[in-house]
């Protein structure tokens, strides 16, 4: 899954993007569980980049969320 850009997410509607947000969180918890089992993972910085990006999710959802 290709990284989200702040304007991307803006552009999207709030039901897209709870829909994005649960691809982001269910492809988060693959790759955690794949690097605890295997120790180590093809791509280690894919795990921090979700990170980032489920959290600029969550914060441009709760902003659309308090304009309405």
């Amino acid at each position: 899954m290709a990284i989200l850009r702040s304007k991307e997410i803006w552009d999207m509607e709030v039901d897209e993007i709870q829909d994005k947000l649960v691809e982001l969180r269910a492809e988060l918890s693959k790759n955690v569980s794949k690097s605890a089992a295997a120790g180590v993972i093809e791509n280690p910085g894919k795990i921090r980049e979700l990170k980032r990006t489920i959290a600029r999710v969550l914060t441009i959802l709760n902003e659309k969320q308090k304009e309405n």
